[in-house]
């Protein structure tokens, strides 16, 4: 052999010696986990999925890109169907678990604030791309490890009630689930109401898995309200809104409702027919069909469809919006991880308070969480109203 031969053997086998190296290093490097503590399973499991699948899509591009720090992203998912005490178990062992980064929430604003203590005791960071109570974010505790890409109640109100009083309505009903969630946005509206003139004329409760709300639709009608406000998650509300129908007084009023109607089966429980004979908008955040960057829009469309729908079209995908705050969130994530150069929940929660400018699939973020911990706010929201094939459109004339 050659002595050029063997030199350029040798130098083939350092190569080969040097890739082999990096590629157990990276394939021995732990994975940091980001957990999903969300309803898989129950009546909004419509929202957890879409959260679940906008978090996997963000998690993939980073990982295609090389991880963080040099380490993949691996998502942990766990199932409280929409049970406070299942949440609490779910973070007790997610606290427990190696090289956990951050949990990613769900739907429910109950659930949330039942683990706000033990988020706090055990310094976990929280990102909320659903869950819309207030107090989830403004919660009395410093530091604060909760951050949300999400509806803010306070906000929703605002935005719900100037839509009734651009059409001259003044006289408003609500409809609230019995929960913190319900809670929180009676406050809201209460307040926003005083504000613009409007009167709410009578305030009614609904349980979970309440199944008739006929008597309760008997006394709003003795109110003669000029519109309802709806705050439920789909199930409640399909009996809320069927209770509507059937009440001679109520059946023509308009319905501005809250989001949670569309983070499950409203549709399917209500029906079509009924649905097309409603006056009925409902509060969100984004829209496939008008994002703010429609080639990234696109693109995350086309992992959608690769991943869990060919199907899938700018107006079919269930619970869109928790689909793009978890993608946004995830991304927002990586790039304070970064920041702290380190996973600790709080260096990374430093990392969020410092971060300048992400353009995301909600919107273009600028110093998302540098004063209140919420990166979306009431200019951020519009109104949809339902096509003609149950899915959620908008409205031209939407803030």
């Amino acid at each position: 052999m050659s002595k050029i031969t063997a030199a350029v053997g040798l130098m083939f086998l350092c190569l080969g010696l040097c890739t082999f190296v990096n590629t157990s290093q990276a394939e021995d490097s732990p994975p940091i986990v980001i957990g999903i503590d969300a309803d898989m399973s129950g009546s909004a499991s419509d929202g957890g999925k879409a959260i679940y699948r906008g978090a996997k899509i963000a998690v993939d591009e980073i990982n295609r890109s090389g991880g963080v720090l040099g380490r993949p992203l691996r998502l942990e998912i766990k199932d409280h169907r929409g049970n406070p005490a299942r949440g609490l178990r779910n973070l007790k062992a997610f606290s427990e678990t190696d090289n956990l980064v951050a949990v990613l929430g769900g739907v429910h604003t109950p659930v949330i604030l039942q683990e706000l203590d033990f988020l706090h005791q055990q310094s976990m960071l929280m990102l909320v791309p659903w869950a819309a109570g207030t107090a989830i974010v403004d919660n009395g505790h410093t530091p604060n490890f909760v951050f949300r890409a999400s509806i803010r109640d306070s906000e929703a109100a605002t935005i719900i009630l100037n839509s009734i009083k651009t059409r001259g309505l003044s006289r408003v009903a609500l409809i609230l689930e019995r929960t913190g969630w319900g809670r929180s946005n009676q406050a809201s509206m209460t307040q926003i109401a005083k504000q613009l003139n409007i009167e709410i004329v009578h305030v009614s409760w609904i349980n979970w898995r309440q199944k008739t709300f006929e008597d309760e639709m008997h006394l709003i009608a003795q109110s003669a309200p000029d519109a309802v406000v709806l705050v439920t998650n789909a199930p409640e509300g399909a009996v809320a809104v069927s209770a509507l129908l059937q009440n001679n007084a109520t059946r023509s009023l308009p319905v501005v409702s809250h989001w949670g109607i569309a983070a499950g089966s409203f549709v399917e429980t209500l029906g079509l027919p009924a649905l097309q004979s409603l006056d009925l908008r409902v509060l969100q955040t984004f829209h496939f069909s008008n994002a703010s960057d429609p080639v990234l829009a696109e693109r995350v469309l086309e992992s959608y469809r690769a991943q869990f729908d060919d199907d899938a079209t700018s107006h079919n995908i269930p619970g869109a919006v928790g689909l793009a705050h978890a993608y946004d969130l995830v991304h927002m994530l990586r790039l304070a991880i970064i920041k702290a150069q380190a996973i600790d929940a709080d260096s990374v929660r430093q990392g969020l308070k410092m971060l300048t400018a992400y353009k995301g699939l909600v919107k273009s973020y600028k110093t998302p969480f540098a004063d209140v911990q919420d990166a979306l706010w009431s200019q951020d929201y519009l109104l949809t109203e339902y096509n003609q094939s149950g899915f959620l459109t908008p409205i031209v004339d939407s803030p």
